[in-house]
């Protein structure tokens, strides 16, 4: 998911980090029409049908409707990693690694999961993920059950979620079933599929695409849905990570 500030050179950071993870031909960029050009020049061997173009920035629930009906189409068992294209990813083969255990379990249950970064501080630039998993969660291994989430407490409560150990800082990086999101977004956000009725059969038409998103409401994946599905789940993540834009 690429909204296309800041440089154009993590597409290829970001886009190479994936190839470890899964094949080239499985990799879909979505990013705003207005920085085709640019994904493009990055990724001259990325696959047309691969470059999914947004008319408009919607945030992150309407980005994903596009992916996950145009997998849909293509897979109807595929499974999804999505990801903002401004992360700073260090030790990357325990990420792959990561995300390899996080899909494995996603194929066996029908759950959207989280990656959550253990915190080693009490930023209060990040959203929290509190685990139903108690004190001490950051030292288990596995998936975990989500409880709440916060976004960018004050210090003082920042410095509480990490002393309890059940809080992990929210990635932005998904897993799901294409099937699972698609549904748990038709229940908790209609107002943005419902735009997408039909896709079955035009999901590829920049019509289509167009159409949609003129009357599409700006909705975070967070917001819309996380927060509301008794789906949500979390695997707790150890590998270095930053948002680019605060280094």
């Amino acid at each position: 998911m690429a909204d296309g500030a800041g440089s154009s050179k993590q597409f290829r950071h970001t886009y190479d980090r994936f190839l470890q993870v899964v094949p080239a031909q499985n990799i879909l960029v979505v990013t705003l029409a207005s920085f085709a050009q640019d994904a493009q020049r990055e990724i001259p061997e990325l696959p047309k049908e691969n470059l999914l173009l947004e008319p408009s920035a919607r945030k992150t629930a309407p980005c994903m409707a596009l992916a996950a009906y145009t997998l849909l189409r293509r897979d109807p068992e595929a499974v999804i990693i999505a990801t903002p294209w401004d992360l700073v990813i260090r030790d990357e083969e325990l990420f792959s690694r990561t995300l390899d255990e996080a899909c494995s379990y996603v194929e066996e249950n029908d759950v959207l999961m989280t990656l959550g970064i253990v915190p080693k501080t009490a930023d209060v630039n990040f959203g929290y993920i509190q685990v139903k998993e108690g004190r001490n969660a950051h030292l288990m291994a596995g998936p975990l059950q989500v409880k709440t989430f916060t976004e960018k407490p004050p210090r003082e409560l920042a410095e509480v979620f990490v002393r309890t150990g059940e809080f992990f800082w929210n990635s932005g990086i998904f897993v799901w079933k294409a099937a699972t999101i698609a549904a748990e977004m038709e229940k908790f956000i209609p107002e943005v599929t419902e735009l997408f009725r039909g896709w079955q059969q035009r999901i590829g038409d920049p019509a289509f695409i167009e159409s949609a998103y003129a009357e599409c409401p700006k909705v975070s994946l967070d917001y819309g849905v996380m927060e509301h599905t008794d789906r949500a789940w979390l695997y707790p993540a150890r590998f270095g990570w930053a948002d680019i834009e605060r280094l």
